[in-house]
């Protein structure tokens, strides 16, 4: 392979391995990086429209119908300020419909239409099995022991979800 560099062609150099390949920040970056291609890759490739946000989004106001904004952005750790957005783009493609609050006039409750009902029920296979491709080269084992670490540095804000043992998406 060559590089391709201002009207010259270089052979590849033979380069060291760096500091920041031992980092966890650099890892985690990377591992981002290669869920969010293969989760686009598979929900294309099965001819549905949904980012990863907008999956958790559908996700956590399916376990949680009639939630508010902060509530479904607590669930799947996003802001405040940006999950607006998130829900404008389900609401615009009609996958959530919004209601002012019983409890709190100046809330809006969150609930999955009908659409909604049906692209989460399309996607939730196609996200169960793109998990074995986000981290090939664990075993089971090592999966599952991976997301109780993850959880675990995530601190205790993130504990309460489900030991890995037990978790649909680790099989």
């Amino acid at each position: 392979m060559y590089i391709l560099f201002p009207s010259r062609y270089f052979a590849p150099m033979s380069l060291k391995h760096t500091h920041v390949q031992h980092m966890a920040g650099h890892l985690i970056r990377r591992l981002h990086q290669s869920s969010t291609q293969v989760f686009a890759a598979r929900i294309k490739a099965a001819g549905l429209d949904l980012t990863p946000v907008q999956f958790a989004a559908l996700d956590a106001i399916h376990a949680n119908p009639g939630a508010d904004q902060a509530g479904i952005a607590a669930l799947i750790a996003y802001d405040k300020a940006t999950i607006g957005g998130v829900i404008d783009r389900l609401e615009a493609k009609d996958l959530v419909a919004r209601t002012p609050s019983k409890r709190d006039r100046r809330a809006r409750e969150v609930r999955l239409t009908e659409a909604g009902e049906s692209l989460l029920t399309q996607a939730m296979p196609v996200v169960s099995k793109l998990q074995d491709d986000i981290l090939p080269g664990l075993s089971l084992e090592e999966r599952a022991q991976f997301l109780d670490l993850a959880r675990k540095a995530l601190g205790p804000a993130d504990n309460h979800h489900k030991s890995s043992a037990r978790d649909p998406f680790c099989h």
